[in-house]
């Protein structure tokens, strides 16, 4: 069974077509503005629900780290969600700002990663 082309093209003009009405009818930016702020909350809702769901079933194996691995992994997470709050001021700042966060979001990887790679050792 191959794709069906008239679903595709259907939904193609759906798109289009609320594109539109965003486009020119009145109040079209503020009602595009709000639905982004909804999407924007669930999908923070739904990253935060899952970083708890994370730390609740591997909570045994995080509390069997050692302290300095343990403060190594909050620390890292911590920057890299510094960070990613962070985004939209520090890519405005220019190409600094922008290797900042590069370097930023590098230094949480390569924490994350030590203290994965020294639990393995184990």
């Amino acid at each position: 069974m191959g794709p069906d082309r008239a679903k595709h093209i259907r939904n193609i003009l759906i798109i289009v077509a609320l594109a539109l009405a965003v486009w020119l009818l009145p109040g079209g930016d503020t009602g595009s503005s709000t639905i982004y702020n909804v999407l924007t909350i669930a999908l923070t809702a739904g990253l935060l629900f899952f970083g708890y769901r994370l730390y609740m079933e591997h909570r045994a194996t995080i509390f069997g780290l050692e302290d300095r691995q343990r403060g190594i992994l909050y620390g890292a997470v911590a920057l890299a969600a510094l960070a990613i709050i962070a985004t939209s001021k520090l890519w405005a700042e220019g190409g600094l700002g922008a290797l900042l966060w590069f370097a930023m979001l590098g230094v949480a990887v390569w924490g994350i990663y030590s203290v994965w790679r020294a639990y393995q050792e184990y």
